[in-house]
């Protein structure tokens, strides 16, 4: 049997802005910081340990969004990801399988924004959720 892969996305406020990453390894584009969810981790602590993994943020978690669940979100497999909103403390930089990572507005956004993203950040700057 096959099941869909739990993941967390998380949309760090900072310095008046969200912090999106730039991705090493396909699909490449830019991103919300996140990833899959370990065994026997919760969906908020995986959410506090990818974005640290990925900013050097340490982060506190305001609350959690929503969750994204269409099955061609994700060109690599059938993924389900919870996303958190958060704020951060520390120093922004780019780790693991990040290769950069900027602070940006919604008046800013990259084009190249990857997986459904570009979607989520439109509900969070919209207020949809």
């Amino acid at each position: 049997m096959r099941n869909p892969l739990p993941t967390v996305d998380i949309i760090i406020e900072c310095a008046g802005g969200i912090v999106l990453i730039r991705r090493k390894n396909p699909p490449l584009g830019w991103a919300l910081p996140g990833g899959f969810v370990d065994y026997g981790e919760s969906l908020e602590q995986a959410a506090v340990r990818e974005a640290k993994e990925e900013t050097g943020l340490d982060v506190k978690l305001k609350r959690q969004f929503h969750t994204y669940s269409d099955p061609k979100r994700d060109p690599r497999h059938h993924t389900i990801t919870t996303v958190y909103i958060a704020e951060a403390k520390g120093n922004l930089q780019a780790g693991d399988d990040a290769k950069a990572a900027a602070v940006f507005t919604e008046k800013n956004l990259p084009e190249d924004i990857v997986f459904d993203h570009r979607d989520i950040l439109q509900d969070y700057f919209t207020g949809r959720y």
